[in-house]
């Protein structure tokens, strides 16, 4: 072989490694209603012990300021694939439901089609609770003999394997790439105190307690199946089921955690994680793939918060209130980010973000220009990534499960409501019943746990942030 064709069998291995590393994988797993403080690595008082994620965190970066778009599960999952609030949807409030047709509207840039036009391999394992496309029958219910005529693979997802909404909400089928794996065969209902979910059609293949763990092999095997694509990159979005109710620990994560059922799933949760990032770095994808783990919003009280308190362990920390409040319990979440070689390990950010702003951060990351109305709500937090310095968010906006605002900046939180805004002690009603003003003024910096109202003490910060 002459010099001449050795030069160039070189630059075409330099050119084909480059492509490699163009641009990273992303795995982003997102948990449901699991609450900031039930991580240990996060919770010095934790009962519960969750070491793969405390490894993330070890090896990456934990960011303490980090809040989902809003305190239950539908608004925020919209937000995080459209970069949007989901209050500038139809969606004002509450969540979607079984038969609802999809939140994400026709043609609307998703962060999975963003990435497919980069070159990405693209995948949605988990609940998706953002509406599909059913054919519905003459009553009203629908057709499971036909196919989803719209769901996560007309939003940007080359793969899907998915459960409609959350596992208490019929019906409970698993639909792959649009089909139905298995029709229904029967009405499933369980009413104990931590299994409850809503009857309701179940196809043959599905089993409750299975769900998690069927989701983390679906998911370990669509990794795996990428590792010989040495020439794209890939996204795994991964929003589990777990560890919102049913709460369903199964086979030795029972007792585990020394708690309840409740930190019981949370530690199988951890486990689950724990696979993806041994299948990572057995197929050698570790180095070149940023992982994320969330929650879509703070924990639920189904998870038994009086028990849990005799225990020792508060799901949301030092924070007030939990899943649908305005409350810092509502909507601050985990968040924990590793990209060896990019981030630091051990590293700890007091930056404020907020869910929708992945699509802005993968935008940044690979080029992919964005339109003025795409991601409208996303802003890059890629410097804080890398040179952990501050990025451009100065402020978000918070969403209760009843409709009701809060904004964020600096140390100030405004919340236009006089109570909760959800399910916590004061919802609505009672607020109104003991005459608690109408909106309420904290400093966070100053007392984290919400509880001094000082609105009337700053009338020119609660108009800044009224205009803001």
């Amino acid at each position: 072989m002459n010099i001449f064709c050795r030069l160039l069998l070189l630059l075409l291995i330099l050119s084909s490694c480059n492509k490699v590393a163009e641009y990273p994988n992303l795995v982003y797993i997102l948990a449901d209603d699991m609450g900031y403080g039930d991580l240990s690595s996060l919770n010095p008082a934790s009962k519960i012990i969750t070491p793969n994620m405390d490894r993330i965190a070890t090896e990456g970066m934990v960011f303490t300021d980090a809040h989902s778009g809003s305190a239950v599960c539908t608004p925020t999952r919209y937000g995080i694939l459209t970069g949007r609030y989901s209050w500038r949807s139809r969606l004002k409030q509450g969540v979607t439901w079984s038969w609802d047709q999809p939140l994400i509207e026709d043609g609307r840039q998703t962060v999975a089609s963003l990435l497919q036009q980069k070159g990405y391999s693209t995948a949605c394992i988990g609940k998706w609770h953002l509406g599909l496309g059913w054919t519905m029958d003459t009553t009203g219910i629908a057709d499971f003999s036909k196919n989803i005529h719209t769901g996560p693979n007309d939003n940007g997802f080359d793969y899907s394997f998915i459960i409609p909404a959350s596992l208490d909400i019929p019906p409970y089928v698993y639909i792959e790439d649009k089909i139905i794996t298995a029709q229904p065969d029967t009405i499933t209902e369980n009413n104990s105190k931590f299994g409850w979910w809503r009857p309701g059609h179940t196809g043959a293949d599905f089993e409750h307690k299975r769900v998690l763990e069927t989701f983390t092999e679906k998911a370990v095997a669509w990794i795996e199946s990428q590792a010989d694509e040495d020439e794209k990159p890939f996204f795994l979005y991964l929003p589990l089921a777990a560890p919102h109710t049913p709460i369903l620990p199964s086979g030795r994560f029972e007792g585990i955690s020394n708690t309840n059922p409740y930190g019981d799933f949370v530690v199988m949760v951890d486990h689950m994680i724990g696979r993806i990032l041994d299948v990572l770095e057995k197929n050698e994808l570790s180095n070149n793939t940023i992982v994320i783990v969330t929650s879509d919003n703070g924990c639920s009280p189904q998870a038994d918060f009086a028990e849990l308190a005799s225990l020792g362990h508060d799901p949301s920390y030092i924070y007030r209130g939990h899943k649908a409040d305005i409350f810092e319990g509502g909507h601050r979440v985990p968040f924990l980010v590793r990209w060896p070689g990019k981030i630091k390990p051990g590293l700890q950010s007091e930056q404020i973000i907020c869910l929708t702003d992945l699509m802005a951060t993968m935008s940044e990351i690979t080029g992919a220009e964005l339109k003025d109305n795409e991601g409208e709500d996303s802003f890059s937090f890629l410097r804080t990534l890398l040179k952990n310095k501050p990025s451009g968010r100065k402020s978000v906006i918070h969403h209760s499960v009843d409709g009701f605002f809060a904004i964020r900046k600096d140390g100030w939180k405004l919340e236009i409501c006089p109570g909760s805004g959800g399910w916590s002690f004061p919802v609505n009603s009672e607020a109104k019943e003991m005459g608690l003003p109408p909106v309420q003024l904290y400093n966070l910096y100053i007392e984290p746990e919400e509880r001094e109202n000082v609105a009337y003490k700053n009338p020119l910060i609660v108009e800044e942030l009224y205009n803001l």
